[in-house]
């Protein structure tokens, strides 16, 4: 399926590299833009699927400042989710976008968020997929993972980062898959120290004070969790706690059961595609009718 590519200037200069899918005529309703976390790129949201496109909808990625395509912040603290959502707010208005559905992984979750508590007036719907930050966690700390990666990717570049990895959280039936995703992303990055800026930022940053102000959140919204046994870096629990603070919000999680952990949601491009689309319905009433394979 076609798609164009465009840049589109931040207010501080950065270029965002920008991607709309060309779906022909479109569904009626919102576009749904997506977000990617920290230290991906605009294809690591719903994982190379064009499930949303094919079945009509408007689908808009970008790569955030100093990630893939885009360039790095003129400063090189300039990476907190206050920056973030202007980005978001520049791409929309770049498109002539005044209302969409923003479905956003970890990093992209909180910035969606962000720009949804500022700009509430313009977010058709939410998805907040597998969301890490914590606001009961201190983000002032003088040494963290984060740190560390940073200086690995400083130092060494992708294999100096993949060092300062700690794969012994993950299980060993998925520590291989893992550190292959990993070495892709951080491969397609063409400004790697502008990545390491923003892992030394945006942990530091906060996208909203307290789990109290999201009980503004009016727009439908859906939480994709993922079990702790695959990955807990992003834990079940604090997604819960995502869905009990917003009035609207729904939880997804993939199933448990025998046999050893299941593949997150989050990780099936597919199976997570779907799940924005009935999240869509939600948000536009309209019914969708899957499209042919």
């Amino acid at each position: 399926m076609a798609a164009r590519e465009l840049s589109v200037c931040s207010d501080d200069g950065v270029a965002l590299a920008v991607e709309e899918a060309d779906t022909g005529p479109a569904r009626p309703g919102p576009p749904i833009v997506l977000l990617h976390g920290l230290t991906a790129t605009r294809r690591y949201v719903v994982m190379g699927s064009r499930l949303l496109e094919r079945s009509g909808y408007r689908v808009i990625a970008y790569d955030a400042r100093g990630h893939g395509r885009s360039s790095p912040a003129p400063d090189p603290a300039a990476y907190g989710y206050g920056r973030l959502a202007r980005d978001l707010e520049a791409v929309l208005d770049a498109l002539d976008v005044p209302r969409a559905a923003l479905a956003g992984a970890s990093m992209g979750a909180h910035t969606a968020l962000r720009f949804a508590l500022e700009h509430p007036e313009r977010v058709a719907a939410l998805g907040l997929i597998t969301p890490a930050f914590d606001p009961a966690t201190p983000v002032d700390v003088p040494e963290g993972d984060r740190d560390t990666l940073a200086r690995g990717l400083r130092e060494g570049g992708v294999e100096g980062f993949v060092r300062a990895y700690d794969f012994s959280s993950v299980p060993p039936a998925w520590r291989e898959t893992v550190e292959t995703v990993v070495r892709q992303r951080l491969a397609a990055h063409e400004h790697p120290e502008a990545v390491a800026d923003a892992l030394e930022i945006v942990s530091r940053s906060r996208p909203f004070e307290d789990f109290a102000e999201l009980g503004a959140i009016a727009a439908p919204t859906v939480v994709i969790g993922s079990r702790d046994e695959v990955d807990p870096g992003h834990p079940l629990a604090l997604a819960e706690h995502y869905v009990q603070a917003i009035p609207t919000a729904t939880v997804t999680v993939e199933e448990g059961g025998m046999g050893g952990p299941r593949s997150p949601i989050a990780w099936q491009g597919g199976q997570l595609s779907k799940v924005l689309l009935e999240l869509l319905k939600r948000a536009t009433g309209f019914v969708w009718h899957s499209p042919p394979a």
